[in-house]
Order: C-alpha cells, then sequence, then structure tokens
C-alpha cells in the first residue's frame, strides 16, 4: 500500500507539472516568442561550441536538444533545470555555460524557500566542480578560476534574479498598500461630505424652509383681502406662487444632500424637471408676470443635453435673470435658447436701463454667483462667459455639449490620481448616489495584510542576507584577482617555452644561459628537485616548467639545465607527476 501511495503521489506531480507546461495562460504569445528565440539561440551556441571541439554528431545533437528542452522548462522546474545544467556544462564543451546563467536567473526568482534555493545551488556547485576538475587538479589554479567561473556564471544571476524578484514583489506590495490608503481617504471624505451635507440640510430646512413657509401663509392671506385692488392681488398671487416654488426646490435640494434622493412629497415634475431646460420657458413667464420685461426665444431643433448640462444651463437663465433684477431695474430681458449641431447656447441679455426719476442704491452683490455658474459649467463640459455689450447692458451665456456632461469631472478626476487606469478606484464613483463617498470594493483583508507584512520583513532579511553575500563575493573576486596575479609573477619566474629550450645549446657560458632564463626562484618549482632522471656529479641544475600544456593533467613537463665548470653540460626535457 505504500508503495502505491508514493507512486499515485508520483504520478500526481508528474500531472501537476505538465499542467503547468501547457496551461494556455502561462504561455501568452509574446512569452512563446521569446522563449522560442531565447531556447533557439542556446541550442545553437552550444551545438557551434561543441562542433569546435570535434565532439561526434551524435554529441552535438544531444547537447542542442538537451539545452532547448531545459531552456523551456526552466520556469516550472527551475531548481532540477539548474542542477542538469550545472551538470551538463560541466561534461560539455563550454557552450552552455550560457544556459546555466540563464537558469541560475530563474531559479533565483522563482525558488521561494531559502533552504531549497541554498540546497540546489550548493548541489549544482558540487556536481559542476566534479564535472569539471576531472582534467584539474586540486588546489591550482586552474581550480581557482573554475570555481571563479562557478561563481561568475551561477551566483551572482542567481543573486542578480533573487534581488529583482525580491524587488518586484515590494514594489507590487507598495502598490496595494497606496490603493488601499488611497480607497481609505476616499471613504472618509466621503463620510465626511456626507456628514456636512447632512449638517446643512438640517439648516437649510430649519431656517429657510420656515422663512419660505410664513411668506407662503402671508402671501396666502394678503390675496384673499378685500382691500386690494385686481393688480395688487395679481401680484401677491405671483409671489404665493414663487414661494411655493421655492419652498419645492428647498425640499428637493435637501433630499439631494441628505442622500441623494428627491424630499418625499416633491414628484418629479415639481421636483428636478423644473431645474433644467425644459422649465426655462416657465422661469421666463413667472418673471413676465412679476412685472419683468422678459421675453423668450428659442430656435433649432431640440435634443436633450446631458444630466449636468441640462441643469447648468438653467443656472445661468436663473443666474441671468436675477442680475437682470437686481442691476438693471426696468430694461428688457430677452432669454434665448439655441440648439445648434454641436453644442447647447442660453444666453440671457439686457438692455441699458432706462431713466428714472428716483435714485436707487445699487444692488448688493456677494460676487460668487459668475463664479459658482462658471465652475458649475466646467464640470458639465462647458463655458461660461459674463460681460458687457454696445450700447449698454449686459450679457451672460453658456455653451454646453449634448453628450459629454460628466466626461470632463471624470476624466479630470483619474488625471488627479497617480494610479494606473486599470486599478483607479475613482472609477467606482461614477455609479455611485450623490452623495456617498463611493463604494470601497475588494478590501484588503486584515489577516492578508499582516502576512504581507510578515512576508516583507522576510523579504527584507533575504535582501540583508543577498547583499551580505554580494559582498563577500566582491571580495572574494578582489582576493582571487589578487592571487592570479601573484600566480602569473611566480609563472613568469618559473616556467619558459619550448622555443627557448630549443635555442640554448650545450657548452653555452653559464652566464650566457642564466642571462636567458628566469631565476626559478619560485614555489612552483619547490617540488621538482630530486624528481627526474639523476643530476650529472659535480653539478648545479636549474629546473623550469613549461609554459605550454601538457600531454596530460597530470602531469607536468619540466626543462632541465646543469651547469658545470662555468658551462652548460646538460639539458634534458621529462615529465614529472603534478602532484
Amino acid at each position: 500500500m505504500a508503495v502505491r501511495q508514493r507512486a499515485l503521489d508520483a504520478r500526481k506531480r508528474a500531472l501537476g507539472v505538465w499542467a503547468r507546461l501547457v496551461e494556455p495562460a502561462a504561455w501568452p504569445w509574446r512569452r512563446v516568442v521569446v522563449e522560442a528565440v531565447l531556447a533557439c539561440g542556446l541550442a545553437a551556441v552550444t551545438g557551434f561550441a561543441e562542433y569546435l571541439a570535434r565532439r561526434g554528431w551524435v554529441v552535438v545533437v544531444l547537447a542542442v536538444f538537451a539545452v532547448a528542452v531545459l531552456s523551456l522548462v526552466r520556469r516550472v522546474l527551475p531548481a532540477t533545470v539548474l542542477v542538469a545544467s550545472a551538470a551538463l556544462s560541466g561534461v560539455s564543451a563550454g557552450g552552455s555555460l550560457l544556459l546555466l546563467m540563464v537558469a541560475s536567473w530563474s531559479a533565483g526568482r522563482r525558488v521561494d524557500a531559502v533552504l531549497r534555493a541554498l540546497g540546489a545551488y550548493a548541489t549544482a556547485f558540487v556536481i559542476f566542480e566534479l564535472s569539471t576538475l576531472r582534467e584539474v587538479r586540486p588546489l591550482s589554479v586552474e581550480s581557482v578560476l573554475v570555481t571563479l567561473l562557478f561563481l561568475v556564471f551561477t551566483v551572482v544571476p542567481g543573486l542578480t534574479g533573487r534581488y529583482w524578484e525580491q524587488r518586484r514583489t515590494l514594489v507590487r506590495t507598495l502598490e496595494e498598500r497606496h490603493l488601499q490608503l488611497l480607497r481609505e481617504r476616499e471613504m472618509v471624505a466621503g463620510q465626511a461630505r456626507m456628514r456636512e451635507r447632512q449638517r446643512i440640510a438640517r439648516d437649510m430646512h430649519d431656517s429657510l424652509g420656515h422663512q419660505l413657509a410664513l411668506i407662503a401663509v402671508q402671501t396666502g392671506a394678503l390675496e384673499v383681502s378685500r382691500g386690494l385692488s385686481d393688480q395688487q392681488r395679481e401680484a401677491v398671487g405671483v409671489l404665493r406662487e414663487a414661494s411655493v416654488t421655492a419652498m419645492r426646490e428647498l425640499r428637493a435640494v435637501v433630499g439631494v444632500l441628505r442622500d441623494g434622493t428627491v424630499e418625499d412629497g416633491a414628484t418629479a415634475e415639481e421636483g428636478p424637471a423644473s431645474r433644467v431646460v425644459a422649465g426655462i420657458g416657465r422661469l421666463v413667464e413667472s418673471a413676465a408676470a412679476a412685472g419683468v420685461r422678459a421675453r423668450f426665444e428659442s430656435s433649432g431643433e431640440p435634443r436633450p443635453p446631458a444630466p449636468a448640462a441640462d441643469h447648468a444651463a438653467y443656472r445661468v437663465v436663473q443666474e441671468g435673470l436675477t442680475n437682470a433684477y437686481k442691476h438693471a431695474p426696468g430694461a428688457e430681458i430677452v432669454v434665448g435658447l439655441r440648439y445648434e449641431p454641436d453644442s447647447l447656447v442660453v444666453e440671457v441679455a439686457n438692455g441699458p436701463v432706462p431713466p428714472r426719476g428716483d435714485v436707487r442704491p445699487p444692488a448688493v452683490s456677494g460676487g460668487q454667483g459668475l463664479t459658482g455658474l462658471r465652475e458649475r459649467a466646467r464640470l458639465a463640459g462647458g463655458i461660461v462667459h459674463a460681460g458687457p455689450v454696445e450700447g449698454g447692458g449686459f450679457r451672460l451665456a453658456g455653451v454646453f455639449p449634448y453628450d459629454a456632461g460628466e466626461g470632463a469631472e471624470s476624466g479630470a478626476a483619474r488625471a488627479a490620481t497617480f494610479v494606473e487606469a486599470e486599478g483607479d478606484f475613482r472609477r467606482q464613483l461614477a455609479t455611485a448616489p450623490p452623495g456617498d463617498g463611493g463604494p470601497v470594493d475588494e478590501w484588503l483583508d486584515p489577516r492578508e495584510e499582516l502576512k504581507s507584512v510578515m512576508s516583507l520583513r522576510k523579504n527584507n532579511g533575504c535582501l540583508i542576507g543577498c547583499f551580505a553575500v554580494l559582498v563577500l563575493l566582491a571580495v572574494g573576486v578582489v582576493l582571487v584577482v589578487l592571487a592570479i596575479g601573484k600566480v602569473v609573477d611566480e609563472t613568469d619566474k618559473a616556467a619558459i617555452d619550448r622555443k627557448t629550450y630549443d635555442a640554448i645549446r650545450v657548452g653555452t657560458a653559464e652566464e650566457a644561459v642564466r642571462k636567458e632564463l628566469p631565476s626559478g626562484k619560485s614555489f612552483l618549482t619547490d617540488d621538482l628537485k630530486g624528481k627526474g632522471p639523476a643530476e650529472p656529479a659535480g653539478s648545479q641544475c636549474l629546473s623550469l616548467l613549461s609554459k605550454e600544456e601538457s600531454a596530460g593533467a597530470r602531469t607536468d613537463l619540466v626543462f632541465r639545465f646543469c651547469f658545470k665548470d662555468g658551462k652548460l653540460i646538460e639539458k634534458r626535457d621529462f615529465r614529472v607527476p603534478s602532484f
């Protein structure tokens, strides 16, 4: 049963690996192209290197196939591919070192567990050293170079890849926290706006509502008074209707301020519909009934504007009529509404103030009406112009689009945030009811936030460890470079080439020969004493190593020069074990 269970587990793991290999989501077309080009490039370099090494065609084909397969599966099996690449690099002609570097980069990024990563790299190092040092004697310059080669092609890319992945994880976590802070700030701001709107709604209902109710009651009582003439009774009726309309609009505004709905008792006809372009005609009629010289002109084929532009156009006419009442009493007022092909144009123009016998004090103005209109028009995607006209008088005009009413506001809101469009939480506010701070979807669970904090702490520790390893690696590289320089210097003191050896003739004066040869005083020649054929009796011999490659990796070629009575009496070349 235990053997069967292990077989089932192995089959399950194999199926999981295969599913990850063939999963469509893991292979978008860009990755397919990049991976194919990379695999072909690595395989071509390996095949060319094997061909130059005069390996057989079977070995070349096998090496190319192995490199291509390992390159394609390195994302799914990073640790396995790292070990296999190290073994392949140790036995190949050197072309697969690029595969080892790429596999190390992938393993550094994708092996999460620190102990598993250390185990994978240690195994790769051991396999690489065992497969490479077959032809190199231990504790030699060659062995140091092989170790340095592994560090350069494996450890450095692995640490770099791991640091890169840790940085990406940190940046991603910071972005998530940034989005969460933005959502929290928007929520707090929405709650503050809601509380302020409710306070304003209570104040307006308690103060303005009470005063308007008193005006309506008083004008209603005055309208039925017997002491008024017909003209006076008509004017009082207009005042009563205006006060009732003002109360309806106040209820609608209070409802919007509270929860985004119309106050109970205000129907659609009585509430918002009276404050749009369709209600401009009734607004002018009410002004004319109150004794104002106002007329309404409309041209073009009517088209429904956007909701924000609809309300803004009505407010332009309302503000224009109010300003004309205050600043140009008695002047003729013309309210125009033009449906242009690409925009809606509303304007309120009054003529010069007619001369009067009495002198009236100037009207009091807060100076905020036009400023508020311009801001409302900007948010609706339109513009407002106000200024005097030739011949006296004043003109207030607004131009609004038909179908881009709220585009400017949403666009400005998106431009004001530093979040990418895909993750912009402000887009949620477009469907939120007025007065709401906007729904906050996909909040991060506190436990997940704690988990991310703990992972960040682990990542920081790993980053510190990677930095320490990089520092030690840099120090080791410096020491290795110094050691190589020392070895090269010692080699110059203890080695010559075959050409120099052949040029020296037996019988030449010792002084002349020694001028052509290095001193031989080096630790590289210390173990040559007593090795090789017996030295001539009474002679002094100088043993030097050959700069050329030995026939075998475990033997050294030695050139020996023996002097006696100031002359070279013998020169010989022989081989000795290298250790």
